[in-house]
C-alpha cells in the first residue's frame, strides 16, 4: 500500500489491526512511517511513531532517520537536531545517512556555517562524509558564490579516498561553468573523459553552455560538432544553449540554421527554443523574422513567455507605430 502511495488506507489497516490486538513489529512500522515521511506527511509520521511506542517498540535507527530527513526537507531543522537529541539519549548513535540529512537541511537555508558544524563533528565522532555528504556540500557552496571552499571540499575528498562519480564530476563541472571558472571546468572535463567515465549529453550540454556565457562561441561550436563524432545527438536543451549562445554573438542567421536543422537529428524545436530564437530576432533588430517565428509558434499551440512578451512589449512602446500593425 505504501508502495501504491496508499498511506491513509496503510495508516487505517494499522489501527484496525492495533485494536483487534494483531502483534506489529519495527519492519512494519518503519516502512509506513518512511513512507508518510517521503510524502511529507510529518504529523501523521509522528503519530504513528507515538502508537508504536505505546505498543511497546521503540524507533531504530532507520525509523529516526526518516523522521530527522522529513523535517530537514520541510526545513524544520531544530526539530530535527531534537529528535537526534532523543535518538542520542536512546542510545543509538547517528550514522552517516543522520549526519546527511542534517547537513543537507542546512543547505537547503543556505545555513553553511552550521552545515560546516555537522561536517566536521561527523567526523570527530568517527563517521566518515561518504558522496553524499560532499556532493551536497559543493553543491550549495556553488550556489552561494563559494567557489574556493567547494573545490577545497573536493580536494578533501579525494584526499578521504572517496572515488568521485559521474554525480560528483557534474556538480563540480556545472558550478565551474555557472560562475566562469571556464578553464577550469575545461580541464575537469578532459579528466572525465581521461577517466573512463561513459559521458553522455549533459555533461556536453554544461560545457558549452559555459562556453557560451564567457563569450567564447567558436569553442562551444566545436564542442556542438563533437557531439556526432562521440556517438551522441544534441537534445533540445543543447539546441537552446547553442541557438542562446549564437544569437548573443550577434549571429541570429546562423542560429535560425541550427534551429532549422533541429529536425534532422529528430529534435523538434520546444516552446523553449522557439522563445530564444524569436529573443534573438528581436534583441538582433530582426522585427520581421521574429514576427514571423511567433506566428509559426502560437500555430504550434506554443505560447511567448514572460521574458519574449516583455521584449515585444518594449517594442511596441518604443516604436513609432505598432509592430502588429
Amino acid at each position: 500500500m505504501c508502495n501504491l502511495g496508499q498511506q491513509e488506507e496503510a495508516i487505517r489497516l494499522l489501527n484496525e489491526m492495533v485494536d483487534n490486538n494483531i502483534s506489529l513489529d519495527i519492519v512494519t512500522y518503519t516502512i509506513l512511517i518512511d513512507a508518510l515521511c517521503k510524502e511529507g506527511m510529518i504529523p501523521k509520521a509522528v503519530e504513528t511513531v507515538d502508537i508504536m511506542r505505546k505498543q511497546g517498540i521503540e524507533p531504530n535507527a532507520f525509523t529516526y532517520n526518516s523522521l530527522v530527513d522529513a523535517h530537514c526537507k520541510e526545513g524544520m531543522v531544530s526539530e530535527a537536531e531534537d529528535i537526534v537529541d532523543v535518538m542520542i539519549k536512546q542510545g543509538i548513535e547517528p550514522d552517516v545517512v543522520t549526519y546527511n540529512a542534517l547537513v543537507n537541511g542546512h543547505c537547503l537555508q543556505n545555513e553553511m556555517d552550521k552545515a560546516r558544524r555537522v561536517f566536521n563533528l561527523m567526523i570527530e565522532k568517527g563517521c566518515a562524509p561518504d558522496i553524499v555528504t560532499y556532493c551536497t556540500l559543493m553543491q550549495s557552496m556553488f550556489q552561494l558564490g563559494r567557489i574556493s571552499t567547494a573545490c577545497e571540499l573536493f580536494q578533501k575528498m579525494l584526499a578521504s579516498g572517496q572515488v568521485p562519480d559521474i554525480t560528483t564530476c557534474l556538480i563540480l563541472l556545472n558550478g565551474l561553468c555557472k560562475t566562469g571558472h571556464i578553464e577550469a571546468a575545461l580541464k575537469l572535463f578532459q579528466a572525465m573523459q581521461n577517466s573512463g567515465l561513459e559521458l553522455d549529453i549533459v555533461p556536453y550540454s554544461i560545457l558549452i553552455d559555459g562556453f557560451c556565457k564567457v563569450g567564447h562561441i567558436e569553442v562551444a561550436k566545436e564542442l556542438f560538432h563533437q557531439l556526432s563524432d562521440n556517438g551522441l545527438k544534441p537534445n533540445v536543451y543543447t539546441y537552446c544553449i547553442m541557438i542562446n549562445g549564437l544569437c548573443k554573438e550577434g549571429l541570429p542567421d546562423e542560429a535560425y540554421r541550427l534551429f532549422g536543422s533541429m529536425g534532422d537529428n529528430g529534435c523538434s524545436p520546444d516552446r523553449c527554443c522557439y522563445n530564444v530564437m524569436i529573443r534573438g530576432f528581436l534583441r538582433n533588430s530582426y522585427t520581421s523574422k521574429a514576427m514571423q517565428l511567433l506566428t509559426k509558434m502560437v500555430g504550434k499551440d506554443f505560447s511567448a513567455d514572460i521574458f519574449t512578451a516583455t521584449l515585444f512589449m518594449e517594442l511596441i512602446v518604443y516604436s513609432n507605430k505598432s509592430i502588429l500593425l
